[in-house]
């Protein structure tokens, strides 16, 4: 990847602020319904793929996220894993600027407020995700991920990397959410394949 001039790497970051702000407002516009079947048809596809690969079976620990401003919602889909004797977690903020940490969840576990008042499991206790799925506010055919911006789930990637993990990521969002490309700079890493209700891509 080439490396950006500043300026060349500011105009990036203001073009990402724009259309971050113009793709949720887009979601946030789709009715209701729209989301929820949306929502079932991604959770469908994402536990094919999975699941026809051998990824999903008891004790795998399976990242996911608790739904924020039109978010699929993959609860449901995360319920029934636990169910099926999957470890379930959600990604919690410790400290801003440092990657993730991930806690169990399950229906009706008792949760409590993290940063910025995202609901997180209660339960310290960490865990290190083998499969995760990561929400994508806008996305590009080579899957890379246009997120929220403040970094979090690309330092938690490569910290994985770097620790040598073995590990599966997926990206979910609504097909209206894809871009020609995100201008991906030296810090972004790239998604094994994005999930969508009307169909997977892989880079």
């Amino acid at each position: 990847m080439d490396e950006k001039s500043p300026e060349e790497r500011a105009r990036i970051m203001e073009w990402r602020r724009g259309e971050r702000q113009r793709l949720i407002e887009a979601r946030l516009r789709l009715p209701v319904a729209e989301r929820q079947q949306a929502s079932t048809d991604i959770a469908t596809r994402l536990d094919s793929a999975w699941r026809g690969a051998g990824r999903l079976v008891p004790g795998t620990v399976v990242s996911a996220y608790w739904p924020l401003r039109g978010e699929p919602d993959l609860r449901p889909w995360l319920g029934a894993l636990h169910a099926q004797g999957l470890v379930c977690v959600l990604p919690v903020v410790v400290e801003k600027g440092m990657p993730l940490q991930f806690r169990r969840w399950s229906p009706g576990c008792a949760m409590e407020k993290g940063f910025w008042n995202i609901p997180v499991p209660a339960d310290p206790t960490p865990f290190v995700p083998q499969l995760l799925v990561s929400p994508v506010v806008g996305f590009d055919a080579q899957c890379y991920r246009l997120g929220y911006g403040g970094g979090y789930f690309d330092r938690t990637l490569a910290q994985l990397q770097a620790q040598q993990r073995s590990f599966h990521v997926l990206g979910v969002g609504y097909a209206m959410s894809q871009l020609p490309t995100i201008h991906p700079l030296p810090h972004d890493i790239a998604l094994q394949g994005v999930v969508t209700e009307a169909q997977s891509w892989n880079p």
